[in-house]
């Protein structure tokens, strides 16, 4: 009898454990190449290098009043650099934003004045008038195609003499009325000029709100629908638009933005100094795109953050009252500010290159 001998399976063993296989897809970077592609950390080093600078060259920096001044320059211009940064991302430009600034303060003075009504009637109408010049200026981005260096430009053009021109019909004058014994005033002196006491030291209330909107910007960039849009239409707006996102609302409501923060910066210039300069504003647009830049966006768009223009903003307010504790003449200060400029370019062409490379 023929027995049929059946052969065991046979047992598969693991391979023995070697080195993980990867490829440039799943390879992990460096902790260091990941910090250096973040847009912030090229002005943060910047901001860290101007501080200590400062407080060798002009010991009086160190004194809590001083650095309470430092920081209420930083953030009158921070808290517009923030809308501009978050536009910039988005793929344009508002060189009317300086005498946007203006514009809100006049509308709010002349209307109160003039009409002899409560201060926050005109506050509600300044912030109407200014939500609407950046409302126009999205749209005729949008609806024409022309870039926003030129549609704003003639924005520029357009509110720097109605500004001058509206300030001398009514008051006989280029700059309003005291408004400072207005109904409202006080209350709205309160929550957009005043200060409070820290240490034994007056800290403006422009500097808590600088934090603040800064948080609140990096959130909507980070956390929200909205924030990826602003990243899409930056990058490549056909893109952006063939995925599903509203890229004419996404660029108006940016735009929009600007008008906001410029409503702000007015009211608080006028319930500082009860009257306004219908002639000033001009060249402060570049001083907001400037911090922007030098925060890390990218002039090409689809690229930054929030958190980069607050250090280009501290950087901006460290110089131009460091030059004065330290003594020196302050026609430099615009030296210094392009040497900044041009610095914060390559150190962002620098960080953007190091990142990229593997």
């Amino acid at each position: 009898m023929t027995m049929t001998q059946q052969a065991e399976p046979a047992v598969t063993r693991p391979p023995a454990p070697g080195p993980r296989a990867t490829d440039g897809r799943t390879a992990q970077r460096p902790l260091v190449l990941r910090l250096l592609a973040r847009p912030e950390v090229g002005v943060f080093l910047g901001a860290v290098a101007v501080f200590v600078f400062f407080l060798i060259a002009a010991p009086a920096v160190r004194q809590g009043s001083s650095m309470a001044t430092v920081l209420y320059q930083s953030s009158t211009i921070g808290i517009m650099a923030l809308p501009v940064a978050l536009l910039m991302i988005g793929g344009e430009f508002d060189l009317s934003s300086g005498v946007a600034v203006v514009s809100s303060a006049l509308t709010a003075s002349m209307l109160s004045y003039q009409l002899s009504m409560n201060i926050w009637v005109g506050v509600v109408v300044a912030l109407l008038v200014s939500l609407a010049i950046g409302a126009f200026n999205g749209w005729m981005v949008v609806r024409t195609g022309l870039p926003s260096f030129l549609v704003t430009l003639g924005t520029f053009l357009i509110l720097q003499g109605v500004n001058l021109a509206v300030t001398k019909m009514i008051t006989g004058n280029v700059a309003t009325d005291d408004i400072s014994n207005m109904d409202g005033f006080d209350q709205a002196r309160a929550l957009f000029a005043s200060s409070f006491d820290i240490g034994g030291v007056q800290v403006k209330i422009t500097v808590f709100y600088w934090l603040v909107f800064a948080a609140l910007a990096t959130w909507i960039l980070l956390r929200t629908k909205y924030g990826n849009w602003i990243f899409a239409v930056g990058g490549n707006k056909d893109s952006a638009r063939a995925v599903g996102v509203p890229v004419k609302f996404t660029k108006i409501t940016l735009f929009m933005g600007v008008g906001l923060g410029a409503w702000f910066i007015g009211m608080h210039q006028l319930f500082s100094f009860n009257t306004v300069q219908s002639g000033e504003g001009v060249g402060q647009e570049l001083i907001y795109i400037a911090a922007a830049v030098i925060g890390g966006c990218l002039l090409t768009g689809g690229y930054g953050s929030a958190i980069g223009p607050v250090f280009g903003a501290f950087m901006f307010g460290m110089v131009n009252q460091g030059i004065v504790y330290a003594g020196w003449n302050p026609d430099w200060f615009k030296a210094f500010l392009g040497v900044m400029l041009l610095g914060a370019v390559l150190i962002n062409l620098w960080v953007s290159r190091t990142a990229t490379r593997r």
